[in-house]
């Protein structure tokens, strides 16, 4: 699946160099047996960013990071590219924006009360206000009429265009990136398990844009079957349009 992952990072145009963060000795073999950079990490670190980062710390030439989950083996490289360009736009314009991130729709009810899919509260500006692994926002009004929200959802599933998932998929600063490593985990970080939310609380503003297409990120054994399937039957395709 890595290798995968790699593969189709590499066919963003914006990205010039892919390297692999593990602490996996068998990752790091694979990958470097299939032609391809990896680096050994720290094993105690408390998320993939803190992992990204101790490489980066290296690259002094890299003033954009790119962070593209390992569980992420259908993203479309023009996901990446649309991420790699935003960011590049708000140094242009000397924004305050840290990280940007991408979200896709929601389309069904098991995806939104899935809580291994993370979703994300944005603002009208796109920028993330938060990032939860429950369903936000509310559906207050459409709850007091059905009375419940579950139930409000299946009736109204027109209510799904108001939520977003979280893409599996960070364009960082570099400094922004070196200054995450150096803040101690957060309260909500670890209820959540989230690591976005360590830099949403120390105030680091997240642009939050929308992806080209839909991905699948590998969570679980039933995800893994479902990308196979995918692969299997010739359905994946890479987003060319340019």
């Amino acid at each position: 699946m890595i290798l995968w992952v790699i593969r189709r990072t590499l066919e963003a145009r914006n990205v010039s160099r892919v390297i692999v963060a593990t602490d996996s000795h068998e990752i790091l073999e694979a990958v470097i047996n299939a032609g391809y950079e990896a680096e050994m990490t720290d094993a105690n670190h408390n998320s993939g960013t803190d992992r990204i980062a101790e490489v980066a710390a290296k690259i002094d030439d890299a003033g954009i990071i790119v962070n593209v989950q390992g569980d992420e083996p259908l993203i479309a490289p023009k996901t990446i590219e649309l991420a790699v360009d935003q960011m590049m736009n708000e140094i242009a314009h000397a924004s305050d924006v840290g990280i940007v991130t991408t979200w896709e729709p929601i389309h069904t009810l098991r995806e939104l009360l899935d809580s291994s899919v993370v979703k994300v509260v944005v603002s009208d500006d796109d920028t993330a206000l938060y990032f939860s692994r429950s369903p936000m926002p509310f559906p207050r009004d459409a709850t007091q009429r059905h009375g419940d929200p579950n139930i409000a959802l299946e009736l109204e599933p027109e209510l799904l265009g108001n939520f977003k998932k979280h893409t599996g998929l960070y364009v960082y600063r570099r400094e922004t990136l070196l200054e995450f490593t150096e803040w101690p985990q957060t309260k909500l970080e670890q209820f959540e398990r989230l690591e976005q939310l360590r830099a949403l609380e120390h105030g680091v503003k997240i642009r939050v844009i929308q992806a080209s297409g839909s991905s699948i990120g590998v969570d679980t054994p039933e995800d893994l079957e479902r990308v196979r399937r995918l692969v299997a039957e010739e359905k994946v395709t890479v987003a060319h349009s340019r």
